[in-house]
């Protein structure tokens, strides 16, 4: 099967060159494309750096905009999600992600943090399907329509499908791997404000969603 990863990214240049080191050791990953969600720091040049194709997004559209933008600009068979702050990252974590689905064991996986930092794992044992690590079979993004108004909640419309349509899902434990979290990125305040953001992006979306269901 023909597999492409997309690493939407807003600001990662302290992190992004690793996650694409290791996705360039990977035979199975035959594309990978870097979407810059309105960066203002080195990201692009950064991105570009590794050889690997980059969109460049004039502004900021949200994390669902931001993989939209990469969809839209190919197609393969699997589809390999990766966030761009990753902390551990292997070509074995990559590996154990795709493989599920690359077999036909499953539709879709979703990778679950665990032994990497206390802060992350908990957040993931708390919402574990929030969880940005995910391969999946490309016509299923077909079929999810809202995917770029989604923004911060791109994993809850992944979810919503993956509830509605009965698909395979396998869990892929991701031993030894985090990520950065916006208080690291931003400071303790600017980061809770961008924490608070992201979680009223996924309330917006689940109330409009809850809104539309009911007049059908």
């Amino acid at each position: 099967m023909d597999v492409m990863a997309i690493i939407p990214a807003y600001n990662e240049e302290k992190t992004i060159g690793e996650v694409l080191a290791v996705l360039k050791e990977v035979s199975l990953v035959k594309k990978i494309i870097v979407v810059s969600d309105g960066s203002t720091d080195n990201t692009v040049q950064v991105a570009r750096s590794y050889d690997v194709e980059v969109v460049e997004l004039r502004e900021n559209r949200g994390k669902g905009g931001a993989l939209k933008a990469g969809l839209d600009s190919v197609k393969a068979d699997v589809v390999l999600f990766l966030d761009a702050d990753l902390l551990g990252l292997t070509p074995t974590h990559v590996y154990n992600l795709l493989q599920p689905v690359t077999s036909n064991e499953a539709d879709m996986t979703i990778g679950i943090f665990e032994k990497g930092r206390i802060a992350t794992d908990l957040a993931q044992k708390m919402a574990p399907y929030l969880s940005g690590q995910r391969a999946l079979k490309f016509f299923l993004l077909e079929q999810i329509s809202d995917l770029d108004v989604a923004r911060f909640g791109v994993e809850v419309a992944l979810n919503r499908f993956m509830e509605s349509s009965k698909i395979t899902v396998k869990e892929v434990i991701l031993r030894d791997m985090s990520h950065v979290m916006k208080e690291e990125k931003l400071g303790v305040w600017k980061g809770m404000a961008a924490r608070m953001k992201m979680y009223w992006e996924i309330i917006k979306y689940l109330t409009r969603v809850n809104a539309l269901s009911k007049l059908k």
